[in-house]
């Protein structure tokens, strides 16, 4: 049985079946996390293996593998349920996990990229934005529709940039910011607008950030954190 916990207090939970970085973690439906890919540290060989936390008993349990070892890719819940994880050191290769079979299952593949963001709208469809492959940090990005399991191409941003984030607005639009680019960290930011396709430049933030975090609050602002000013 989980343990139970005190407002305002972090308790111990489940050690999970493997050690990993560089992972994803997914809340599903039900309740559970699907913890998925990742590498033992951060210079081992990515893994396929996943598995899933019970907050109910605390506990982890092994789940299908994935079709593709992977690490610094994204994994993005579907409106029905489903998670896309697509990218990362596995190229730029895509599968599906179901939760209601345990399993996971190959998708169309898109543009080779990691360290990209993926951002659920509200059409229904995935924008992959960015990231990097072996040509550097990357401009484009991608629209993925669950509907037709197919990829299309989206506005190009105005500049290139990996490991920044991503945060969708309650206007329906996205905020991309900061970032690696290939001339080092990045304080610029854009907007990606679903109703045109497209990116245009916003405010610039005060300080230059890569490997941060942007949360959005309940007034609809963003705030963005901690790393700052150097690739990794």
């Amino acid at each position: 049985m989980a343990m139970a916990q005190s407002p305002g207090t972090f308790t111990a939970t489940g050690s999970m079946i493997t050690p990993r970085v560089l992972y994803t973690a997914t809340l599903l439906p039900g309740g559970k996390v699907l913890f998925a890919g990742g590498s033992p540290n951060a210079f081992g060989q990515p893994v396929a293996t996943a598995e899933l936390y019970d907050p109910s008993t605390g506990a982890f349990t092994p789940t299908g593998n994935m079709t593709t070892a992977r690490a610094d890719h994204s994994a993005t819940p579907l409106p029905d349920g489903r998670v896309l994880i697509a990218g990362g050191s596995s190229g730029f290769s895509a599968e599906l996990y179901d939760p209601a079979s345990n399993t996971f299952s190959g998708a169309a593949a898109g543009t080779a990229r990691g360290y990209h963001t993926a951002t659920l709208l509200a059409n229904g469809k995935v924008l992959v934005a960015a990231g990097e492959n072996s040509t550097g940090a990357l401009a484009s990005a991608q629209l993925y529709d669950p509907n037709s399991n197919s990829w299309s191409a989206a506005g190009s941003l105005p500049g290139a940039r990996t490991q920044h984030t991503a945060s969708l607005l309650p206007n329906g639009k996205v905020l991309i910011a900061g970032g690696n680019s290939n001339a080092g960290a990045s304080l610029t930011a854009e907007l990606y607008d679903p109703s045109s396709n497209t990116f245009t430049a916003t405010g610039a933030m005060a300080t230059s950030r890569a490997v941060h975090a942007a949360t959005l609050l309940t007034d609809g602002a963003v705030i963005v954190t901690v790393r700052s000013s150097r690739r990794r």
